[in-house]
């Protein structure tokens, strides 16, 4: 248990019926009339629905502890992604469901987050960007802007963004991975 006062991003709370919230930013109020309270915005650590709520200041919220470890993406297993421990060198099997659309970025040795909940996976959480190779992207025509100068190309990983038309087949790119923006090319 923790009290409103103790609120952090990142925090995760166990509220309604057993749902885990996640803190994704919060604000405390001290109006000039009548009590102070909390306003928070919540995101469902399953769902990832994002919701407003509001406490009074200093009420007890229930906290859940969120096991989260970096673990490195193994290989494929079926439907089933296989993650290791750096640590432990422990092997987890995180079902496709659950990562998500970190599938759509993840290769062989790339490290993320994975985070439990009572044994639980909740999510895996990839860095804010990765860098990866352009496995196929058709030659860029001089002189062709009716795509605002974009077209597409696809990854190593399979997945397909748009980049910019200099952009060869087999060159590294950086992916941003909450947004699949191109955000520039990778020397070396």
């Amino acid at each position: 248990m923790a009290s409103t006062n103790d609120l952090k991003n990142g925090l995760v709370l166990k509220l309604e019926g057993g749902q885990l919230w996640s803190v994704v930013e919060f604000q405390h109020v001290k109006p000039g009339k009548g009590p102070a309270f909390v306003r928070t915005k919540l995101k469902n650590v399953l769902s990832g629905k994002i919701v407003d709520k509001t406490f009074n200041a200093g009420v007890k919220v229930e906290t859940a502890t969120v096991d989260k470890r970096d673990m490195q993406f193994s290989y494929m297993d079926g439907d089933y992604f296989v993650f290791m421990d750096m640590e432990t060198y422990e092997q987890l099997h995180v079902d496709r469901k659950v990562v998500g659309d970190a599938a759509n970025f993840l290769i062989e040795g790339f490290e993320a987050t994975v985070a439990q909940y009572e044994g639980e996976v909740l999510f895996v959480e990839l860095p804010a960007a990765v860098e990866l190779v352009v496995k196929e992207t058709e030659p860029g025509v001089q002189g062709d802007r009716s795509t605002g100068g974009t077209k597409p190309a696809t990854l190593e990983t399979g997945y397909q963004i748009n980049v910019p038309l200099f952009i060869t087949t087999g060159e590294k790119i950086k992916v941003d991975t909450r947004s699949s923006d191109y955000l520039g090319r990778v020397n070396g």
